[in-house]
C-alpha cells in the first residue's frame, strides 16, 4: 500500500515538474517574442519612414545632418580589401547610397554618376550597397564604368551607423536609396534619404552640393 502511494506521489511531483517546464518554456519564447517586436517598433520609430511600391517601410535610424562630421566606415571594395572614410578625405565625397546595383533604378543611378563624375574636380562617387564585391565587379566591368567606387555592405555596418538600413519590408536588410555629400573638411553638405526606393535621387541638387 505505501509502495503505490509513493509511486502515485512520483507521478504526481513528475506531472507538476514537466507542466512547470513546459509553461516557462513557452513563457520564455513569449518573452522572446514581444521583445523582438519591441525592438523593431522602437527601429521603427527612431528611423525614416519611406516606401517601396508605395507600401511603408522604415529604416533602422536617419541619415546624419547636414552640417555634422561625417562618420568614419569601413567598406569593402571589389578587390575585397577595406576601405575607410579616411581613404578619401581632402576630397568632395558623393556617396550614392542604393539597395542593389541589379535592379533597374539603382544601376541606372551608378550610370549617371559614373557620368557626372568625369566632370568633377576633386570629387570622389562612392556606390555602396549590400552587393557582394563580385557583382559590383562585374557590373562596372559589363557597364564600363569607371569613374566611380563600388563599395559592398556585406560584412560591415555601415548601414546602421548611416541609418540607412530597412527595418521591415520585402527589401528588409538591405540599404535604402540615399545621397550624401561630404565636403573636404569631412562635414555633411547635402544629404537626401529619397522618400520612395523606385524613385531616382535629385542628382543636379547632389551635383550642386560640390562647390
Amino acid at each position: 500500500m505505501g509502495n503505490k502511494s509513493n509511486g502515485f506521489a512520483l507521478k504526481l511531483i513528475i506531472t507538476a515538474a514537466a507542466s512547470i517546464l513546459i509553461s516557462a518554456g513557452c513563457f520564455a519564447q513569449t518573452r522572446s517574442h514581444a521583445y523582438k517586436t519591441k525592438k523593431t517598433k522602437m527601429e521603427n520609430t527612431t528611423g525614416t519612414a519611406i516606401t517601396l511600391g508605395g507600401h511603408a517601410v522604415h529604416t533602422v535610424g536617419k541619415l546624419p545632418a547636414v552640417g555634422t562630421t561625417v562618420k568614419d566606415f569601413a567598406l569593402t571594395g571589389v578587390d575585397l580589401s577595406e576601405k575607410t572614410f579616411s581613404d578619401f578625405k581632402g576630397k568632395f565625397v558623393i556617396m550614392n547610397i542604393f539597395p542593389s546595383v541589379n535592379t533597374g533604378v539603382c544601376s541606372k543611378s551608378v550610370r549617371k554618376f559614373n557620368e557626372d563624375a568625369a566632370g568633377l574636380k576633386n570629387t570622389t562617387v562612392l556606390c555602396i550597397s549590400k552587393d557582394l564585391p563580385f557583382a559590383q565587379k562585374q557590373f562596372c566591368g559589363a557597364e564600363g564604368i569607371e569613374n566611380v567606387i563600388m563599395l559592398s555592405d556585406f560584412r560591415n555596418d555601415f548601414g546602421h551607423s548611416y541609418g540607412v538600413q530597412m527595418a521591415d519590408g520585402a527589401m528588409r536588410g538591405l540599404l535604402s536609396r540615399a545621397v550624401i555629400v561630404v565636403n573636404p573638411e569631412g562635414k555633411i553638405v547635402y544629404e537626401q534619404q529619397v522618400p520612395e526606393i523606385g524613385q531616382e535621387p535629385d542628382y543636379a541638387a547632389a551635383l550642386a552640393a560640390v562647390k
